[in-house]
């Protein structure tokens, strides 16, 4: 195991920069990019209200970082009072991801609940052809459960910009349908719950680009598949880069479509309660 050197600078690989300049920076250097943009979403989606109690997903990666470090910068300097809780789910790391992941927090100073599961080990066995799209809806209900437990009424999650465009691809690629990633939605299992996502606006490279200033390596998920970099969604990342040099503004074009869909120009739509809707309906 790597040790910290005589500066404290060094583990795991990271030559960690002081964390006054690690704070300072997300509204500062990168106050355009990242906090403005986080501050747009909070507003324009009225994700916050006077006396939340919002629970803070934390993997270790480097969204989920920013976005307990933007969440802490909020609630320091917000004209009303709101609570916090990190939680951080152990899905099944390796020990030594583990450790990273409880030196992160740790330096970072995020209060993480770091607590067990067996997501990855149940994920893969109940569908080992697709364990990414399982691990994923088990990772979110056993979030949901634990915010549920700590007596929150919102969970945020640290999905981007980038995130956003990649599942309406993948929704039209792959599901034959129109879905967007939604900013806010409410849980349907867990009653009085809402989920969350503050990072909407910021785009996914902004993100590197401040996680490396910091002298941040965030974890990966920290599985096999990830190790392997395979997937439905890595090849949709793939793809929207490939049209990047045909297309101007490829990923905004994307992104803004969800926000200017023509109901006029739709064949078929389903309203809240999920019944269908034709256009001969409406013609």
């Amino acid at each position: 195991m790597e040790k910290l050197n005589e500066n404290n600078e060094l583990f795991f690989g990271m030559e960690l920069k002081p964390l006054d300049i690690i704070e300072r920076s997300l509204v500062k250097t990168y106050r355009k990019p990242i906090w403005a943009r986080f501050i747009k979403a909070i507003k324009e989606f009225e994700l916050i209200s006077p006396g939340d109690k919002i629970a803070i997903g934390i993997s270790g990666g480097k969204d989920s970082l920013i976005l307990a470090k933007l969440m802490q910068e909020l609630q320091r300097h917000s004209i009303y009072e709101f609570d916090l809780e990190f939680i951080a789910m152990d899905p099944g790391y390796y020990p030594y991801d583990r450790e990273k992941l409880e030196f992160i927090t740790k330096y970072l100073e995020i209060p993480a609940h770091i607590y067990d599961s067996d997501v990855f080990e149940v994920s893969r066995a109940l569908d080992a052809n697709n364990p990414c799209y399982m691990c994923a809806r088990m990772r979110r209900g056993n979030l949901y459960s634990k915010a549920e437990e700590l007596g929150c009424n919102k969970l945020a999650l640290a999905h981007h910009y980038d995130d956003v465009i990649e599942t309406i691809m993948l929704n039209v690629l792959q599901g034959g349908s129109y879905k967007t990633m939604m900013p806010k939605l409410k849980a349907q299992n867990f009653e009085g719950m809402e989920l969350i996502r503050p990072l909407y606006y910021i785009n996914e490279n902004d993100i590197i680009r401040y996680t490396k200033n910091a002298g941040l390596k965030p974890l990966d998920c920290s599985c096999e598949i990830s190790e392997k970099k395979s997937g439905k969604r890595s090849a949709v990342k793939r793809l929207i880069e490939s049209l990047e040099g045909d297309f101007t503004n490829v990923r905004e074009s994307i992104f803004k479509s969800a926000f200017n869909v023509e109901m006029g120009a739709i064949i078929e739509w389903k309203d809240k309660e999920g019944e269908k809707i034709s256009f001969l309906d409406e013609y």
